[in-house]
């Protein structure tokens, strides 16, 4: 693996497959919070995230977190990104009525060539918000939080392209967690997750042998998201959203690349074409949800090029 190296960013690598070798390698690594420990493809999508906002990979993951299911960066990291940004004139930060019962912390954004943001919480705000005597930092340290959340808000007003839509961590505490999805049992056969109707084979063979779609099955396409396998003109199946397209692609490309029966060579060939008459799709997923795709699909061509 090379690396590029400079002496503002440290090690940054150059192509994807890069990516992936050093997400291992911190992931593998105790030097990085625990909660990337263990985790590649949370170590790569946090990189990348830091990438867009202007962060070297190792600022990345000491101040980009996923609280609550949101990911989020520290207060401070986001006054250093706003701070560092060529359309940032000045950020002030103030309190108001200090000794009082109501002190409220005051933070004023000045972006360059507009009127400034000024926002302002107070005592009374987190009260009605449920935040004040509430266990942890808001008793901790009362005072830091409410600057903490005047800070977020008047940043992101008044930087929203900078901090890429990032909400704050101290402010992501505060939300309450997101309800956890019912577990659904999955199939022996992954293919059984996007193959309505189709016949399914041997879960080993490649996708060229287990996919046969008739075209007279096909009366009328539903309305949603296509699966295309290569050497069809008809959808494999139909999903309704997005993100249940990307589950069953996925689950079918890697049915592909453990199809045993085929040569490895074949098998990186059907993922090629797999990818590629998928492209469209493909296309209209945000940026960071693509990247399990394109992590998933280089992980595939890797392993299956040992194996020749």
């Amino acid at each position: 693996m090379q690396l590029q190296t400079t002496n503002q960013r440290g090690f940054a690598p150059t192509t994807m497959g890069e990516a992936l070798q050093f997400s291992e390698m911190l992931a593998n690594s105790s030097m990085v919070p625990k909660a990337y420990q263990g985790k590649a493809n949370d170590v790569l999508v946090c990189i990348q995230w830091g990438y867009e906002m202007g962060l070297a990979p190792m600022q990345s993951l000491q101040n980009i977190a996923v609280i609550n299911g949101k990911p989020s960066v520290y207060g401070d990291a986001m006054m250093a990104l706003v701070q560092a940004s060529p359309v940032c004139e000045d950020v002030e930060e103030y309190f108001e009525g200090e000794g009082t019962p109501n002190p409220v912390a005051v933070c004023v954004a000045k972006r360059k060539g507009r009127k400034p943001v000024e926002t302002r919480f107070s005592v009374e705000d987190a009260k009605r918000a449920g935040l004040w005597g509430k266990g942890g930092p808001w008793t901790a340290y009362p005072k830091r939080m409410l600057q903490m959340r005047a800070r977020g808000f008047a940043l992101r007003d008044a930087f929203p392209d900078v901090l890429k839509g990032m909400i704050s961590v101290e402010e992501a505490q505060d939300y309450p967690d997101e309800a956890k999805p019912v577990p659904v049992d999955k199939p022996a056969n992954p293919l059984d997750l996007v193959a309505k109707p189709v016949e399914v084979v041997e879960a080993e063979q490649a996708i060229v042998d287990v996919i046969e779609i008739e075209s007279d099955q096909v009366t009328d396409v539903a309305i949603g998201y296509s699966l295309m396998v290569p050497g069809k003109e008809q959808p494999h199946t139909v999903l309704a959203t997005l993100d249940e397209w990307q589950d069953a692609y996925e689950d079918l490309a890697e049915a592909t690349a453990r199809a045993g029966k085929r040569p490895a060579r074949e098998r990186m060939t059907i993922l090629k074409e797999l990818k590629e008459c998928n492209a469209d799709t493909l296309g209209r997923i945000d940026t960071m949800k693509r990247v399990r795709h394109t992590a998933g699909y280089q992980r595939r061509i890797n392993a299956l090029g040992a194996a020749q």
